[in-house]
């Protein structure tokens, strides 16, 4: 199954994005629950992160990705990316 990339961007302020974190943990539970072996996590510097999972299509990853709770509450913009590996 292929891997998908979402690298995100926060574009609120830090107390309004961490109302969602506990949702978005969740959300991640799930994916992991549902065989999409999701990794999530954020960049040191702060202001953005990544998803990282595996679904089957890129129809399946833009629908999974519309589903994070960052997404349907505005905290975050990102760009989604197919992830093509070439050594595991």
């Amino acid at each position: 199954m292929p891997w998908f990339v979402k690298i995100e961007q926060g574009i609120v302020e830090k107390p309004i994005f961490d109302q969602h974190v506990p949702a978005h943990k969740a959300y991640v539970q799930e994916l992991i629950r549902n065989g999409h072996q999701a990794k999530s996590g954020y960049w040191a510097c702060r202001g953005g992160g990544m998803l990282l999972f595996e679904a089957a299509s890129m129809a399946e990853a833009e629908a999974i990705v519309s589903q994070d709770p960052l997404i349907q509450n505005d905290c975050v913009t990102y760009t989604l990316y197919e992830w093509r590996v070439v050594v595991e």
